[in-house]
């Protein structure tokens, strides 16, 4: 059996290697046994490839003394061999949930972290049991390819290498390089409803389903991923051959998952709300395309008014 430590310096070096002699990367680093192990195997393998590695952490300053602990994970970051650490603080609004604003206000400082020290890279720490829990989510959402696809392991500039390692093996991984990591309160609060999902519905379908199903979630997330991939190519091909004469008779002849996906571009680039364009607005888009009866405009967020005019879709604010 291979060891933890080898399995995580495996996962991490492939990333390393795609990058260039003298590139800066950062790491978030929470405190929690998957970053700190990420920090770690990339700092060992960061060596091998002229590299330089920057540890950030973000205080989102919801926990009494989270700034303590933000202190405490910088100093064993250092203690690692971290020759610079930077210590975020945000506020996290509330409106669409914590957990929501909480990720929201998260990238917002990776993304000013990065700009700040000029990395090209940015890694997280996600896991194969983090990549299980969002295809659930997904799921219980009643979403699409997209969504079910779970976490990308490259989305622009962020990194995800452990989508193929469990949590249990970062932990192990800790031990063996004897590293002390924090647990989070928030997960163990089953208020939250990933934190149900990881403690208590994964957990159920394991012991009644299949031990196998994290892996068989994950596993199913790849190969939509390709699929979505694919469905998006195309459609983004036949958006551009459109362009802005979005004729009704041609769209009605493509695939209705290629429609719709048209229609999703079209309304964002005319200025509709991104995360507010719903299913129900994508369908009664779509009807009036395939199901034409004189049906007036559909309203979308934003101030996107879609109707059907001498047989083209116009989109105006």
């Amino acid at each position: 059996m291979v060891d933890a430590t080898v399995a995580l310096r495996s996962a991490v070096r492939p990333f390393l290697e795609s990058l260039e002699a003298g590139d800066t990367f950062l790491v978030a680093v929470s405190g929690g046994a998957d970053s700190m192990a990420l920090a770690s195997a990339l700092l060992i393998e960061a060596k091998n490839f002229v590299l330089n590695p920057i540890a950030v952490t973000v205080d989102h300053q919801l926990q009494a003394n989270s700034k303590l602990q933000a202190e405490k994970v910088s100093k064993q970051l250092k203690e690692l061999g971290y020759g610079q650490v930077l210590i975020k603080e945000v506020v996290v609004t509330t409106e669409s949930g914590i957990e929501s604003g909480a990720r929201d206000a998260r990238y917002q400082a990776l993304n000013e972290s990065a700009q700040e020290t000029k990395a090209v890279k940015v890694f997280l720490g996600h896991t194969r049991d983090d990549q299980a829990e969002t295809v659930l989510l997904g799921l219980a959402r009643g979403s699409g390819a997209r969504s079910l696809s779970g976490m990308a392991a490259e989305n622009g500039i962020y990194l995800r290498p452990f989508l193929a390692i469990t949590r249990g093996e970062t932990e192990a991984a800790c031990k063996e390089w004897n590293i002390d990591y924090w647990s989070d309160p928030h997960n163990l609060n089953t208020e939250f409803t990933r934190v149900r999902v990881r403690r208590e519905v994964i957990p159920y379908l394991e012991e009644h389903l299949d031990p196998g199903i994290s892996r068989a979630l994950v596993r199913t997330a790849a190969l939509l991923r390709d699929d979505a991939d694919a469905l998006d190519q195309w459609a983004a091909d036949e958006a551009s051959d459109l362009a802005s004469d979005l004729d009704c008779d041609r769209l009605a002849a493509l695939p209705k998952a290629i429609r719709t996906r048209i229609i999703r571009i079209a309304a964002l680039e005319a200025g509709a709300t991104p995360g507010q364009l719903t299913y129900e607005q994508i369908g009664a888009i779509d009807a009036l395309i395939y199901a034409w009866k004189g049906q007036g405009a559909v309203s979308l967020a934003g101030g996107v008014k879609v109707e059907r005019i001498s047989g083209r879709l116009s989109l105006s604010r």
